[in-house]
Parts: C-alpha cells; structure tokens; sequence
C-alpha cells in the first residue's frame, strides 16, 4: 500500500489473521467440547494458544498502520468509532437473549422445576458478599477508566498511567472473585434452567471482562511507550466505551440474577 494517504477510506493490507482467528476460535470450542466431555484440554490449549498468537500479532499490525505509518486520519477514526459502536450494540443484544431466557424461565416457573423460583433444591449465592464486593471493583473501575481518560485529554502523563494501572488491577481482582466464587458454588451449570442461566450469563460476562483487561492492559502498554497522545487516542476511546458497556450489563447481572433471582 502507498504510504501517500490522501483518500478518506480505510484500505487495510491483505492478512492472514481474520483466518488464523477463525481456526482458532473453532478450535477453541472444539477444544471446550473435547474438554468437558472427554476431559481433554489439549485441543483447548491449543485453541487458545492460537487464539493468542493472533491477538499478539493483529495488535502489532494495527498499532504499526495507526501510530507508525499514519493511516488512522480523522476520517478513517470516525469509521472506526461507528464500527465500534455497532459493535457493542451487538453485544447488548448478546446480553438480551441471556436475560430473555432468564426472565423467561423465572416469570412463569414451570412444574419440572418445582413451580418456584429459584428451583426447588437450588441454594443462591448471598448477593450481599462477593457479588456486591464485584459490584463495587467494577464501578470503581469504571471511575478509574473516566480518571485516566479525561486525563489523556488533558495530556497528564502520570494520572493517565495511573488510572490505567487501577483499571487493569481492579479488572484482574474481579476475574479472580469471579473464579473463587465459582469455585465454591454450591450449585453446577447443570442443576436445572437456573444453573444454565446464571453460568452462562455470568459466565459470558465475565469473559468480557477478561477481553476488556486485555484490551485496557494493551492500551496500558501503549501509553508507556508514547503511542497515545491526547489529540490521538481512538484505542483507548474504544476500550473505555467497552469496559463502561461491562460495567453496566454487570449492575443489571447483579440485580436481576443475584439479588433479584435469589
């Protein structure tokens, strides 16, 4: 590609990693089934290996076109927020169908389960401890993200680095209370429609909050080596709307499935 860019549109290289990513992510699931069924992870391990070597080196492309080689004009950011912003609206609606499916079944529980809600023999987690102690690191969190944010604009060095670095611990901290928590839950996906929604609704969640950690760790990384600067910062744009979007699909988990469901 020319390096003369005087055209608004964003023309990218030809890449392997959209393929290496899909290979990847079908090994990966591949690699779950294989997992819980047969209790083999390697082609899990291998899924996820793949996965992250193509996130490694998609990154570094990107941040080689954006920061080195000056294709990312204000034009082509522009485009890159709307796909940004479809893009969580496709997650919203990812989100709908878990808390469809929950509401569906708590509403109008049926004989199978007991006639009640939760079902018969289901004991809850008390939403007054862990969950409530996440519900906090994650609006603590979406306060750092704001902090290191406004801070970037303003061109404060050392506030952006440390709003930043809160972010990632508190998002770390939230994957590790997740993980002990299910670690000592009383009940299994399998336990009836209850277990199948609030694992795979938190579940899911909580996945993204794992991909948001990446994303702010990277965008961490970036401002450290003075790839971000105030007038140029659509990486860190995209991850701050990203994380905000788990921080409030989190406070309506916590309501609906925690406090309310239990």
């Amino acid at each position: 590609m020319s390096m003369n860019k005087n055209h608004p549109f964003h023309l990218v290289n030809y890449s392997p990693w959209p393929l290496t990513g899909s290979i990847g992510a079908l090994t990966l699931t591949s690699g779950m089934v294989s997992w819980f069924h047969l209790n083999n992870m390697s082609l899990y391990i291998l899924g996820m290996i793949i996965i992250l070597m193509t996130m490694i080196q998609w990154w570094r492309d990107i941040v080689r076109e954006s920061t080195y080689q000056g294709l990312h004009t204000n034009k082509v950011i522009i485009g890159l927020k709307w796909g940004m912003i479809l893009f969580i609206i496709s997650e919203v609606f990812f989100f709908i169908s878990f808390f469809w499916g929950f509401f569906h079944s708590s509403l109008a529980p049926t004989s199978e389960i007991g006639s009640s809600w939760p079902p018969s023999g289901i004991m809850t987690f008390n939403p007054m401890q862990i969950p409530l102690l996440n519900t906090m690191i994650l609006l603590c969190s979406g306060l750092t993200a704001t902090w290191a944010h406004h801070s970037l604009m303003e061109g404060n060095r050392t506030q952006t680095l440390q709003g930043l670095t809160f972010t990632v611990i508190l998002g770390i901290y939230f994957s590790i209370l997740q993980g002990y928590e299910y670690m000592e839950s009383p009940f299994a996906i399998s336990d009836s429609v209850y277990g199948s929604t609030f694992f795979m609704a938190t579940g899911f969640h909580g996945l993204h909050v794992i991909i948001g950690t990446i994303f702010l760790s990277v965008c961490l990384w970036r401002h450290f080596m003075y790839h971000l600067s105030k007038q140029h910062h659509m990486g860190y744009e995209a991850a701050a709307w990203y994380w905000h979007f788990v921080d409030v699909v989190w406070l309506f988990l916590y309501i609906s499935i925690y406090w309310w469901g239990s």
